[in-house]
């Protein structure tokens, strides 16, 4: 069975995928993990998960308009044209 690592290197920081590596069972992949990624103190924390345990999710469906939170996504020259094209509407 394959399993994923991931590690902390310092109390208060994210984990991070540090890598993969084959084992019999949870036992061994304890074992491995901790011979791996924190022999030398590299690591203050492990999480070890096997792959097929692992879910993607993909698919998603944006049910609403959220461009206006992505920087790319939001034209201000686009609005500000729609803005003047409907004032100059309502004053005619």
């Amino acid at each position: 069975m394959i399993y994923e690592v991931f590690r902390r290197e310092r109390l208060g920081q994210p984990f991070e995928h540090a890598g993969s590596f084959p084992a019999a069972d949870d036992r061994f992949a304890e074992v491995y993990a901790r011979e791996l990624y924190a022999r030398r103190n590299e690591s203050e924390a492990l999480w070890i998960v096997p792959r097929r345990e692992i879910r993607e999710l993909d698919g998603f469906v944006e049910e609403t308009d959220a461009s206006y939170r992505r920087v790319d996504g939001y034209s201000l020259r686009l609005k500000l044209r729609e803005a003047r094209e409907r004032a100059g509407n309502v004053q005619g």
